[in-house]
């Protein structure tokens, strides 16, 4: 058990692919709520988006994460896994496939798989906040920009993901793609350590003792439960990843992170950082349930196991 195994990955790939799906309506909606202006409630955004842009606009630059995403959750999925047993391997020589899983190896693996997570995901996230923030109305007033500046506000400032990337690359180099990510590692070390640990717990404590294994349907709830924890906890460091990454597109406003929790308490209070809080929490269950459920379902597959095996 304490070798290297392939198959955590495939199987992250898999529930990566059903939380994007399941998750990136919602998705849009924080992200328009935390870095966009005019968007009240989470209902008012919503029924904005819908009255714009139809339904398709809750779908609005889901291809890219559904390629890159389910890359990304696999990574990270493989990484938890792996170094989990890694670590109990190391602590017991031969360590028993239902013997309990120790807090200090999960607290490890799961900051492991957030470090990790940032240098694959922090460019991924970047691209994907550009695009949802693209018909995000531009107030000239507001950034006393010139004219000619503010008239490229009318135009759609990305045609697509691979146009996206280019941009960034030329206008802000390699080290644009990474805009934000001291953010993103702040709000993933301890955002992951509040996903995978719980939902281990959470899924032993659901499971009967007669049990090897957690149920799909206790695999759902521990999944969708940790996933509304740690995604309600992240909401402050989320609010200042999304202002860093979609800052930039027209104008940049702020220096770093420090800058951006400064001036976004200065102007908004504290009330700022819980923005999208609701949204996070409730994207958070349904994403984080599929993301589970597609992953102990494809690793029971693979390993021809009648029970879900925890990561």
């Amino acid at each position: 058990m304490g070798n290297f195994q392939l198959e955590d990955f495939v199987a992250g790939w898999i529930g990566g692919a059903a939380s994007v799906i399941v998750g990136h309506p919602l998705d849009t909606v924080k992200a328009r709520l935390q870095a966009g202006t005019g968007y009240g409630s989470t209902l008012s955004c919503i029924r904005t988006v819908y009255r714009r842009e139809s339904v398709f606009g809750f779908f609005k630059g889901m291809a890219f994460p559904l390629a890159s995403i389910a890359v990304y959750n696999s990574v990270v999925f493989g990484v938890f896994s792996n170094t989990q047993r890694f670590l109990s391997h190391h602590r017991c020589q031969e360590p028993k496939a239902g013997s309990p899983r120790v807090l200090s190896d999960l607290l490890l693996a799961s900051m492991v798989a957030g470090v990790v997570s940032v240098g694959l995901g922090a460019p991924v996230d970047l691209i994907k906040i550009r695009l949802q923030m693209q018909t995000q109305p531009f107030r000239e007033a507001n950034l006393g920009l010139k004219p000619r500046v503010a008239a490229l506000g009318e135009q759609p400032a990305y045609q697509g993901p691979v146009h996206c990337i280019i941009t960034i690359v030329r206008t802000e180099g390699l080290a644009g793609l990474y805009r934000g990510a001291s953010a993103m590692l702040l709000r993933d070390v301890p955002g992951y350590c509040l996903y995978f640990i719980p939902y281990v717990f959470l899924s032993d404590w659901i499971t009967p003792e007669a049990h090897t294994g957690p149920s799909p349907c206790a695999v759902w709830l521990a999944g969708g439960m940790a996933g509304a924890i740690s995604w309600g906890t992240a909401t402050p460091m989320d609010v200042v990843k999304s202002r860093l990454q979609a800052d930039g597109v027209y104008v940049n406003k702020y220096k770093g992170v420090l800058d951006c929790i400064s001036q976004s308490y200065q102007k908004e209070g504290l009330k700022v950082f819980f923005r999208g809080i609701t949204v996070n929490a409730v994207r958070g269950f349904p994403m984080s349930a599929a993301m589970f459920l597609g992953y102990e379902l494809s690793l029971q597959a693979i390993r021809g196991d009648h029970v879900a095996t925890s990561p």
